[in-house]
């Protein structure tokens, strides 16, 4: 009982006096919130008894913030990552009372979307989603708006000019960059094809322009062919690639420009040799990092979960940004990049 921490301690450490930890304890007189979190910190760092009643009092005075999440696809691995990532960067900030919710929708279809995004601005202070591209949403968008809920988009930038900021890649760059490796890396000339999970995802067409531009720009020399929708779907991408490996020959190169990526990683094992026919997908998962390890994949292109979290639960905490009214913006991320060299 000698050593133990003493107001004295948590003052010496905190940079203030023991009367303010004594203020601070007993709540008879206010102290600054940023003095409050000071010894708050001071406490836990050295082990204060009384540190629980310092942080029930800074918990008084913080703000709470509650966070909707719409994801989509439960069982794959990167949404799972997605919604651990949301957890963390909200647990990892002193300075509101934060919550998120999550809520992953049944299927893609915008009715889905709309529903889990109605009841969730029911009770949230700010809404995030990775939804489709669809008027639907757009009117959904409106109507959070005008409840004073604000909604911002992730990944896929659907609600233009309604959704107060997009959060993700720069996609047509992405396509540019997929295409920047696959004809640089190719032993030659020859085609190549696109993968998109359907018209409904604005990223994904971003993708493919930007994808196409690049070769009518830098590398005329390959062809891309009409464009494969895979619903995000490993079965329809796999049987689809078998189909393309089976009638082109001459196949340089497939990007997948959203999900699925695993069927076209399971044809290319089944029927050609490793580093035969380029491949770059987005996102790195287990399947994606055997792939990079096993020389079937040119290159991943992997959008920083934990960064994006992280802003995200940002923007949520500055009151200035929950505004409803104001310009709506962009908010680019940097792709991390994987190559077989790195994993």
């Amino acid at each position: 009982m000698a050593n133990r921490p003493t107001t004295k301690d948590v003052a010496r450490e905190a940079g203030v006096s023991v009367t303010t930890v004594d203020r601070a304890l007993n709540g008879r007189m206010k102290v600054r919130e940023e003095t409050l979190r000071k010894i708050a910190e001071a406490a836990h760092r050295v082990g204060y008894h009384g540190r629980g009643l310092i942080e029930h009092r800074l918990g008084q005075t913080v703000p709470r913030k509650r966070l909707g999440v719409v994801l989509v696809k439960r069982g794959q691995e990167f949404y799972q990552n997605f919604a651990r990532e949301l957890e963390l960067a909200m647990a990892a900030r002193t300075d509101i009372r934060g919550e998120v919710v999550i809520r992953f929708t049944a299927s893609q279809s915008p009715d889905d979307f709309a529903r889990e995004m109605l009841a969730l601005g029911e009770d949230v202070d700010a809404l995030a989603c990775v939804a489709v591209n669809h008027q639907k949403l757009d009117a959904v968008v409106q109507t959070l708006k005008e409840r004073g809920v604000p909604v911002f988009s992730l990944l896929n930038d659907m609600a233009q000019g309604i959704r107060k900021t997009y959060l993700g890649l720069n996609n047509m760059k992405i396509g540019r960059l997929a295409a920047s490796m696959l004809t640089r890396t190719s032993r030659g000339p020859g085609k190549l094809a696109v993968f998109v999970g359907g018209n409904r995802w604005h990223g994904h067409d971003l993708r493919e322009v930007g994808f196409r531009s690049y070769i009518r720009d830098e590398a005329p020399e390959f062809s891309v062919l009409d464009t494969l929708v895979n619903l995000e779907t490993r079965q329809v991408t796999y049987e689809a690639t078998l189909d393309l490996l089976r009638r082109h020959a001459d196949l340089a190169g497939i990007y997948v420009a959203g999900g699925g990526m695993e069927g076209a990683i399971a044809a290319l094992r089944e029927v050609r040799p490793p580093g035969k026919v380029g491949l770059v997908v987005n996102e790195l998962t287990a399947d994606t990092r055997a792939a990079l390890v096993d020389g079937y994949l040119n290159m991943v292109i992997s959008t920083p979960l934990s960064d994006l979290c992280r802003d995200l639960v940002s923007f949520v905490a500055d009151s200035r940004e929950l505004a409803v009214d104001g310009v709506a913006g962009q908010h680019f991320l940097d792709p991390r990049i994987y190559l077989p060299e790195m994993v």
